[in-house]
């Protein structure tokens, strides 16, 4: 079969529509086993996955009729990007589609965390009416410090716009970025200014583990800490550790450095996180509304159609 394209995940149809009006046939079996999906790879020009599937080697050099991958998501950490593109395979994500739900997020995850809302929440429903146990901070005046400044980190600096902070950004692979919405800085005047740190940057060999006990330590302020980009890029050890020594007022953590049950209950460090008032949690949901799952598959396809790679 030629220009076909297999579909290994649940993805909104408006993908399909829009891939069969360019002249694609779409095979969609979000279902299938990664087993299964090798055994099938060879016979398609494309394959689309979410985050379920891992494209490495083996699949790539089985997958012989690959012309393009397309990844509902942001992050390309599940694909062998270096590998992919040595083959001549395209690579195409869609952060334009989730980038806004992320940002929300992530503002909903820093509102929370500084007014205790889960906290009292509980506290009410068990019949307790703390005033001053759950008195919170306001986000005006605060310094946010942003690490990476891509679609994600842009759109949380935009949604905080409102709020009346000094956002600061710092990306190690940008330069001139500043805009209307934040300033660049470097690192050093990320970990001596900010009052919040949010996370927006991709999983990558030095990126993982990077926020551990030593790069917390730095910090010259207290800090909100916010994470809805991948999990093993912050160390949930190093979190617990930092909020007992009070250099971490509160963390929302959308993502963990190991997600699903009964792997993450069986971690050394879940049941104190889950114990841990200071901790907000989500499951990897932030950039997953009902909007995002539309806009994803829209973009995809609209980059798909500007390959041009049919006739």
């Amino acid at each position: 079969m030629k220009n076909n394209i297999l579909i290994v995940d649940d993805i909104h149809p408006i993908f399909i529509e829009q891939a069969e009006a360019l002249g694609y046939t779409c095979n969609y079996q979000p279902d299938i086993t990664p087993a299964e999906a090798l055994s099938i790879i060879s016979q398609y020009t494309g394959l689309l996955i979410r985050s379920k599937f891992q494209v490495d080697k083996t699949t790539l050099d089985t997958a012989t009729n690959l012309r393009f991958i397309c990844r509902a998501g942001a992050g390309m950490d599940n694909i062998d990007e270096d590998y992919a593109i040595k083959k001549g395979i395209h690579l195409l994500n869609a952060p334009e589609g989730n980038s806004d739900a992320v940002g929300e997020h992530a503002i909903g995850m820093l509102l929370a965390l500084m007014n205790n809302f889960n906290r009292a929440d509980a506290e009410i429903r068990a019949g307790e009416w703390k005033r001053e146990a759950n008195r919170g901070f306001e986000l005006k005046g605060k310094t946010v410090g942003i690490i990476g400044y891509g679609h994600m980190g842009r759109s949380f600096a935009r949604k905080l716009s409102g709020f009346e902070v000094n956002v600061i950004a710092y990306d190690k692979y940008r330069t001139g970025f500043s805009d209307h919405y934040a300033r660049e800085v470097s690192m050093e005047e990320i970990v001596k200014h900010s009052d919040v740190l949010s996370l927006h940057i991709p999983l990558t060999p030095e990126t993982k583990g990077m926020v551990d006990d030593e790069y917390l330590f730095h910090f010259k302020k207290p800090i909100f800490l916010l994470n809805t980009a991948r999990g093993k890029v912050v160390k949930t050890q190093a979190v617990l550790n930092a909020i007992k020594q009070g250099k971490i007022l509160g963390a929302g953590l959308d993502v963990l450095e190991v997600e699903k049950f009964p792997v993450l209950g069986e971690q050394p460090w879940f049941s104190d996180l889950k114990q841990n008032g200071k901790i907000l949690l989500t499951p990897h949901v932030a950039g997953w509304t009902f909007d995002s799952y539309r806009k994803l598959s829209e973009v995809l396809a609209q980059k798909l159609a500007a390959l041009k790679l049919l006739p």
